[in-house]
């Protein structure tokens, strides 16, 4: 089953409390673009964006959005004091210079090396895998928002990704509606479950191989 507006919500909540005062923050499309509207009011950051914007603010209200303003994905934004406008050239400058502190990315599958595949889908038309090989590996910490399986219930947290690979071990957090699991050297580490999920289910919905803590944190419904 698809996720409904709550979970990504949800999801985008969890990955927002990553971000840090004062950092440099790309959003990917889908449910990276929700975390910009669930970051603390002190947190100052400077989202940046492809298409050449840094200092995206939240989502603008119905009705006062600004035709000439959208992030990377054509949605309309909003831009918090500070914000510069520059070309797509400035912006990958930017992404292939090491700035950018986090990039929180959706994904298709994630491997337990940490390898990504998050650009397309075998048959499917796509335009192109875009910056995310970029920002997959240029970005200080690689984030990753999904659902934990696929529409047809498939795990897609795997041993090794079975779709084409945007870029190879670059996963630092994966982040879903069932778990939060961070990538280690010594493989992916569960350190939280969704409720109303258990650390059984999880384990069950994984095909890749979880190392399991004595104590796991229990993140309650909101």
């Amino acid at each position: 089953m698809g996720m409904g507006m709550n979970i990504r919500e949800r999801i985008a909540k969890r990955a927002a409390q990553e971000i840090q005062d004062g950092m440099m923050v790309n959003l990917g499309i889908g449910i990276p673009s929700l975390v910009a509207n669930y970051l603390a009011s002190e947190c100052r950051v400077m989202f940046h964006a492809e298409n050449g914007v840094l200092g995206i603010g939240k989502a603008p209200e119905k009705g006062k959005e600004d035709p000439t303003l959208c992030n990377a994905a054509g949605f309309p934004v909003t831009t918090v004091p500070g914000a510069s406008y520059f070309d797509s050239a400035v912006a990958f400058g930017m992404i292939r210079s090491g700035y950018l502190d986090i990039t929180i990315l959706g994904g298709l599958e994630v491997s337990e090396q940490g390898d990504l595949a998050n650009w397309i889908v075998p048959k499917k038309r796509v335009p192109g895998i875009g910056g995310a090989m970029e920002l997959a590996k240029k970005a200080k910490k690689v984030i990753v928002v999904m659902n934990h399986t696929n529409k047809n219930g498939d795990a897609k947290i795997m041993k090794q990704c079975r779709l084409p690979l945007t870029a190879k071990a670059c996963v630092n957090l994966i982040i879903t509606d069932m778990a939060v699991i961070e990538v280690t050297d010594q493989g992916l580490l569960l350190k939280e479950v969704m409720e109303p999920y258990s650390t059984e289910e999880v384990i069950e919905a994984t095909e890749a191989h979880l190392l399991v803590p004595g104590e796991v944190k229990i993140v309650k419904e909101s």
